[in-house]
């Protein structure tokens, strides 16, 4: 039984702050496309929804373009923990 706990200690714990820095990355950019598509999606229901009505579409049009920002971060976000990388100084 110790080899197992072992194993699973070994797999939880990162090796390095390089890796911990690359595991928020992944899981941020995760969280980022995740909610970009849920505002991508709300923005399209409400665009579909709106029924004409002008202040819907607005909503539904600034709804989408929130979404596209989300999704241009999620894509800056290598970019962003380089960065983070050349401050902390880790290569």
């Amino acid at each position: 039984m110790p080899d197992l706990a072992q194993a699973a200690t070994n797999l939880a714990a990162p090796a390095s702050l390089d890796q911990v820095i690359k595991n928020m990355r992944d899981v941020i950019v995760g969280l980022l496309v995740g909610l970009a598509t849920l505002f991508a999606t709300i923005g399209g229901v409400r665009y579909i929804l709106a029924g004409g009505d002008p202040s819907e579409v607005e909503a539904a049009k600034k709804t989408l373009k929130y979404a596209a920002v989300g999704y241009g971060i999620a894509v800056l976000a290598p970019v962003l923990v380089q960065l983070l990388q050349r401050i902390v100084g880790t290569p």
